[in-house]
């Protein structure tokens, strides 16, 4: 068995997605492919720092996020395998798009290509879907690029919109299925990384979608084989 990948995080906010993505290695245990070396955050006082140091995982601010050198410096310190970012609000710098390229995974709270681009995170997103009438919106997780929101789509899951949501309750329903959608779709593509595969390979779900089942009424994604 191929030793498991070294996932670094970038964020910038809370890090909610960042401990679902640790409670799913935690769950999965020994048999996970990957499991979080570092968290990096753009913000000193971000909440995923505090996680990170919580569960032990070394952490740093970047202090300038357009510094693409010290953040690659960062990176090959910890021997980091795959980026991942969680809610990390700033474009990640060239020089280490080209490094890691097909090694980047974002999650964005859109169905992609929509609603996506410079300027389009967190409240803005979900205000821009209700202004534009959309009874469906999603989570996407894709492979990042130098551009916003531009690289290869690995994975979407659709969220309802409903006719009495605010850009508040629409963001909450969403963030559930992050909390379901990004953690498998991280660990998916470092599990085909780890048997050799490339990220091409890791264009997957919905290869795998039968093992998730979709419920309107109860807004979740639910794990339907074990």
């Amino acid at each position: 068995m191929s030793a498991p990948l070294r996932l670094g995080v970038l964020a910038s906010g809370g890090g909610s997605n960042c401990e679902a993505l640790c409670a799913e290695i935690d769950a999965r245990g020994a048999a996970s492919p990957a499991y979080v070396s570092l968290v990096v955050s753009n913000v000193a006082t971000a909440g995923v720092l505090a996680r990170a140091a919580q569960r032990g995982i070394a952490h740093t601010v970047l202090e300038d996020a357009t510094d693409g050198e010290r953040l690659l410096r960062v990176l090959e310190e910890y021997r980091i395998d795959l980026v991942v970012l969680a809610g990390y609000l700033k474009l990640v710098p060239a020089v280490v798009t080209a490094r890691f390229a097909g090694r980047i995974v974002n999650v964005h709270p859109a169905l992609l290509p929509s609603f996506g681009g410079h300027g389009m995170y967190g409240r803005r997103v979900h205000a821009a879907v209700l202004a534009a009438g959309c009874t469906v919106t999603g989570v996407t997780v894709h492979l990042v690029d130098e551009q916003y929101d531009r690289g290869p789509i690995l994975a979407q899951w659709p969220v309802p919109v409903h006719a009495h949501d605010t850009p508040e309750s629409l963001a909450a329903r969403v963030l559930r299925t992050e909390h379901q959608l990004f953690p498998r779709a991280v660990l998916a593509l470092a599990e085909r990384l780890t048997r050799g595969g490339t990220a091409r390979d890791a264009l997957l779900l919905p290869t795998d979608a039968d093992a998730f089942a979709w419920s309107a009424s109860a807004d979740v994604i639910a794990r339907t084989h074990s």
